[in-house]
């Protein structure tokens, strides 16, 4: 996939910055059906690989359009991977970085 930056959306929650997936990203990938998301305490340096995804549409690598620590995970996705689904702002989030 190209321009990643257009496929997150950001916000602060508590002075981190939480990245999610965008309209356009579900547009482009279809149903989410795994995604491989860094772990809390992993480093993130923009424009570099940091989440995997395997949807209906697409099999894709995107770059990290911040750089930061990951300091938490969506609980959410533990489980399954349905939350990333949802279009709905604050639901499809992936991490924290501070």
């Amino acid at each position: 996939m190209s321009e990643d930056a257009n496929y997150f959306w950001t916000k602060d929650v508590d002075g981190r910055t939480r990245l999610g997936l965008t309209k356009a990203a579900h547009e482009a990938l279809g149903e989410i059906k795994y995604a491989e998301l860094p772990a809390v305490g992993d480093k993130i340096s923009q424009k570099s690989a940091f989440l995997s995804v395997e949807a209906t549409k697409a099999v894709s690598e995107f770059n990290a359009p911040i750089n930061g620590t990951v300091v938490a995970v969506n609980p959410a996705l533990s489980a399954n991977y349905d939350a990333l689904n949802s279009v709905e702002d604050g639901v499809a989030w992936l991490i924290d970085v501070d």
